[in-house]
């Protein structure tokens, strides 16, 4: 891998020239290596290790704090009131550092994708097999695909581009239009689903993975800006290719949903895609998973970790309030009081929670001597999920819900039921579009996604999701320990900091409480007002301060054959 570091400098030129704005000087340097792209793809092995990076160097920026943030934060999933606080508050702005690394990284995942197939197609030794070769090209554009599937829900127009030379050479280009966006997505992730293997190994994706993704971008464009109506043939298809991957691609539900989220289920049989990150123990600075001491704590953690304030947000309290039996997914998401996890500090008999709080839990892995010791200061050893067969599931409900106000019945319904009953919750007699949007925000809470479903819905229905956002969602209350109190009926009260009548905490079953005025707030949300304007970022502004076009209208994408 190291040496791969240095193969695709020229790609890497224009993802550089975009992130930091850099001096016309810098594009006539060339890598000082003995490995080029027409002497280094001699086997199948040395192409397969040139792949390894987009699994894991390439997205290391967007995953390090990026992804959480607009991912989960804007979601309202959970609150740091320290750390990327902004995003819940819709308060970034285009010099925000995780919208500048966001952008940079998902660029990075274009730039060596476009690499990878430029290499593939013409510098290949006579040794690599037609098989290497496919399954090389499938994953470069299916990790191309992706990474603009995520650009297109966080900053809507942005650069489409296919040749790393030509940017080189025009770094200079115009946003392309959402639509264009998609029906490039679209394009690849129909290329790679051909490509692509039909299994996988040791984490790497097969055409199911590719697949699942197209039938998750079907579903969302199927009613991206098209007044409100979803188009009824990509639900169609959209829901072809959700049976064909459950039924066909040997991945299963994994049993005990808390399972999921340990180091050592990494590439566990609900896997579809995942970033496959290096070994801490041995991994550089790049190709490991940075997210450990941001979300995890001092108590459960022997490593350096600054995640203590991460707590469950108002909004996501009140909706395991709503169902007390969904006491599973609420154990692997947050720790609550009583809670004892017999595989953190397992040496010494497993860690009780005994707070009267709600910090994070999902993603927490525990202490070095919970990972066999492959553990480090912001290296943690669990992979970070892009797809999972419960999100193929859920798309599955959701398209055949598609145009219709509820289903009572029929396989999209049975899917809806299949991820409730994985969670020992009980079926939902008739699944509705607010059904499907609770159950995502529950089962994926704090997987860095829930607010990329939230911009497609939006896209969808923009006043039904506006009316959500503002009108039913919590954001920016702080609640700190000894502010949740467990009741007897397995509901949760809490008091909010600050909150306070003559000294006395204010509980929210409390018949004066109320969110109302809060610290000279109005409104549910603290002061957060989202609007239409506020729903995608702002490009960052060194690349818009370089890049006049980024001001500018978008303009159509000249496709090539």
């Amino acid at each position: 891998m190291k040496n791969i570091k240095k193969l695709s400098m020229l790609g890497l030129m224009a993802f550089t020239f975009f992130a930091t704005g850099c001096s016309d000087s810098f594009l006539e340097k060339y890598p000082e290596s003995n490995y080029t792209g027409e002497s280094y793809y001699s086997s199948d092995k040395a192409l397969s290790k040139a792949c390894e990076p987009l699994y894991n160097r390439a997205w290391f920026n967007f995953n390090r704090r990026a992804m959480v943030g607009m991912g989960s934060y804007r979601a309202n999933d959970a609150w740091n009131p320290y750390v990327s606080a902004e995003f819940a508050r819709f308060t970034t702005t285009a010099l925000t550092a995780e919208v500048v690394q966001a952008w940079s990284s998902l660029y990075t995942v274009v730039t060596m994708s476009n690499s990878i197939l430029h290499d593939v197609t013409y510098n290949c030794g006579s040794a690599v097999t037609e098989a290497a070769k496919n399954r090389a090209l499938g994953e470069a554009y299916l990790m191309r695909a992706t990474s603009y599937f995520y650009m297109v829900r966080i900053w809507g127009p942005v650069i489409l581009f296919e040749n790393n030379d030509e940017v080189v050479l025009v770094p200079h280009r115009p946003v392309n239009p959402e639509e264009d966006v998609f029906k490039f997505v679209i394009r690849d992730l129909r290329k790679a689903a051909d490509l692509l293997p039909d299994q996988g190994s040791n984490g790497r994706v097969s055409k199911y993975a590719a697949k699942a993704m197209l039938a998750k971008v079907l579903l969302a464009h199927s009613g991206w800006n098209k007044g409100g109506s979803r188009d009824e043939s990509e639900l169609a298809e959209c829901i072809t290719l959700c049976e064909d991957v459950i039924d066909h691609s040997g991945a299963s539900l994994m049993d005990d949903f808390e399972q999921l989220f340990r180091s050592q289920n990494n590439n566990n049989s609900e896997t579809l895609f995942a970033m496959q990150w290096a070994d801490p123990l041995v991994g550089e600075w790049g190709e490991c998973n940075a997210l450990l001491s941001d979300i995890s704590f001092s108590d459960v953690c022997d490593v350096n970790c600054w995640g203590n304030n991460i707590q469950a947000s108002v909004d996501m309290i009140k909706m395991f309030n709503e169902d007390p039996a969904d006491s599973i997914r609420l154990r692997a998401t947050f720790f609550t009081e009583g809670r004892h996890y017999d595989y953190i500090k397992s040496a010494s008999g497993g860690y009780t929670y005994n707070k009267r709080w709600m910090q994070l839990k999902k993603g927490v892995v525990g202490s070095k001597e919970d990972t066999d010791g492959h553990l480090d200061m912001m290296k943690s050893p669990l992979n970070t999920y892009i797809l999972r067969l419960a999100d193929v599931y859920l798309t599955h409900a959701e398209a055949s819900l598609g145009n219709k106000s509820e289903i009572t019945e029929g396989r999209g319904w049975a899917s809806f039921n299949t991820i409730r009953r994985r969670a020992k919750v009980g079926e939902l007699p008739k699944v509705t579009l607010e059904n499907i949007i609770r159950e995502r925000r529950i089962e994926f809470c704090m997987e860095y996604c829930n607010w990329f479903d939230m911009v497609s819905w939006y896209r969808w229905k923009p006043e039904y999701m506006l009316d959500y956002f503002n009108n039913k969602q919590y954001r920016g209350y702080e609640i700190q320990n000894d502010g949740i109190e467990m009741k007897a009926n397995k509901t949760f009260r809490y008091w909010l900091v600050n909150y306070t009548v003559d000294e006395e905490k204010i509980w929210s079953d409390s018949p004066s409480f109320s969110f109302e005025e809060y610290l000279g707030f109005s409104h549910t949300n603290a002061g957060v007002e989202i609007t239409s304007s506020s729903i995608f970022m702002p490009y960052p502004e060194a690349d818009r301060l370089q890049n006049p076009y980024l001001s500018q209208a978008p303009q159509p994408y000249e496709f090539s054959e």
